[in-house]
């Protein structure tokens, strides 16, 4: 699914109304339609009460004018309040002048805002994704009024005050929704933690805009589901075998850490890797070879850290990180991997704070390298970011000089690839913030890496979205506060199953 800029998506509605032969009005009843569908269909008229529809000058205005009017037709007891303007859209005038007499009517004032209390359902339909600038005079004035009476507000396409593509001004007024409600595709600004205060629940509602069209948009940025997954990993074949799948190597573990080389260990073989070897620690053999028989142990001289790299000639991906800690010798045995690694790596945790440590390591790493960082690693790799827009722009700049692609591990996890592409994660869910998780993802990603049948892009993204949707069917069972990274390996099967190409009967 694409990412489209607020400029590409009034492209995209300008060529379906040319190629349906219809009108934007018409298109704005489509999308308000389905903005009411929504909402009729989790509030009954008793329980929404009064419903105040906030209408700014513009379309998205006009789209909050059709919903009170369809809302009344259906039954609840809905007024309007319009924002003053020297001008308005085309639409919102048509629209105005079809809102039934009896639904009222009125413009706002400074001097007399509307009374609202936590029980008032509010849909906001002041300012859409045209906006290019933060909010002033009175409608910053209106925002900030709904905002302190924390009132049930419903934006239609985006919270009126908050920028589409671009960082958003401190302070600068923004409605609090409770609820989102865009249309046909996501906005970047819907995916970056900064939002999440502003966005509340964010919802896509289909409106069937011009699919043709979408698909020549030229963008860099992607969500990820599993539409965009289908047909990247294929069905085993019936004579595949152990070394079909290839052969992965995890170093991982440390004196205090071995239950992140055994989370790691458990995801590399749920992810269907062939064979799997663990490197670690002399502490760490007893309980490997316990809790995860599958896999072989191979072990370090060294009693609570590793000193020393293994022959790697039988291997076809390594991982590295797991719980390694960032002594001295663990950093050589780094150094000599990426010295002389000739297979894709998959470097996370310890790993990354020890390249963060030695910046100028960066430029051993071998082209398609897959690191996987939380925001603060990836600090430690490149600089604190101003905001989640430079963050970005530091990820890309990142991924193209090294080559490499990260894993910016987050709610939305952003995978960077070095032609400067995003591809945003879909699933996964707030319980998976928890210890161990990215060891996991880890497993996860080595044992994707050793299939000589994926590309890095490819094995990347059914990776993290593999990993998101096992911790969303873990959540079903624990919910998501008992959710522990054990459960995740556990639903690993299932999630990669859904995504497994099957031949037509």
């Amino acid at each position: 699914m694409k990412i489209l800029t607020a400029a590409q998506t009034k492209q995209v509605d300008q060529a379906t109304i040319r190629a349906e032969n219809s009108s934007s009005d018409l298109l704005m009843e489509r999308a308000a339609t389905a903005f009411t569908d929504w909402l009729t269909a989790r509030q009954s008229p008793a329980e929404a009460g009064e419903v105040l529809v906030l209408a700014g000058p513009g379309n998205n205005g006009g789209d909050g004018l059709v919903a009170a009017r369809l809302l009344h037709q259906r039954g609840y007891q809905v007024q309007v309040l319009i924002l003053p303007a020297e001008k308005h859209s085309t639409d919102f005038t048509t629209n105005r002048q079809r809102l039934p007499a009896a639904v009222p009517v009125a413009e706002l004032a400074s001097e007399q805002l509307p009374t609202l209390t936590p029980s008032t359902l509010v849909i906001d339909a002041l300012f859409g994704t045209g906006l290019s600038r933060p909010l002033e005079g009175l409608a910053a004035t209106v925002v900030h009024h709904l905002n302190t009476a924390r009132a049930r507000v419903v934006a239609i396409d985006i919270p009126s005050g908050l920028l589409t593509d671009a960082p958003q001004p401190k302070d600068s007024a923004v409605v609090q929704a409770r609820h989102t409600i865009s249309f046909e595709l996501p906005k970047l600004a819907f995916l970056l933690p900064q939002n999440a205060k502003f966005l509340g629940e964010w919802h896509l509602l289909p409106i069937g805009l011009n699919r043709e069209v979408i698909e020549q948009m030229d963008t860099n940025m992607h969500f990820v589901d599993a539409t965009l997954l289908a047909g990247k990993l294929p069905k085993r074949a019936k004579f595949g075998h152990k070394g079909t799948y290839g052969h992965a190597l995890l170093l991982a573990g440390s004196k205090g850490k071995i239950g992140a080389a055994v989370l790691a260990t458990k995801a590399c073989l749920h992810s269907g890797v062939g064979l799997l070897t663990l490197r670690t620690p002399t502490v760490g053999y007893d309980v490997v070879q316990t809790i995860v028989p599958e896999a072989m142990a191979l072990v370090d001289p060294h009693y609570d850290f590793l000193t020393e790299l293994p022959d790697l000639k039988s291997y076809s991906a390594i991982g590295m990180g797991p719980g390694i800690g960032q002594e001295a010798a663990t950093k050589e045995v780094l150094v000599q991997l990426l010295r002389t690694a000739n297979v894709p790596l998959v470097l996370d945790a310890d790993a990354l704070n020890l390249l963060g440590q030695n910046r100028d390591l960066l430029d051993l790493l071998p082209p398609d390298t897959l690191l996987t960082p939380h925001p603060k690693e990836f600090e430690r790799l490149t600089e604190p970011a101003r905001d989640d827009y430079h963050r970005l722009e530091l990820l890309r700049n990142f991924c193209q000089q090294h080559h490499c692609y990260v894993v910016l591990k987050g709610a939305y996890t952003c995978l960077g690839t070095p032609e400067g592409n995003f591809y945003f994660n879909s699933t996964g869910n707030p319980g998976m913030g928890t210890g161990g998780s990215g060891d996991v993802l880890t497993g996860v990603l080595t044992a994707l890496r050793g299939h000589s049948f994926l590309s890095p892009l490819d094995a990347a993204l059914l990776g993290v979205y593999a990993h998101g949707r096992a911790g969303d069917l873990a959540a079903q069972q624990t919910g998501e506060a008992g959710l522990s990274a054990g459960d995740i390996t556990r639903f690993l099967g299932p999630a990669f199953q859904e995504l497994t190409t099957t031949e037509p009967f």
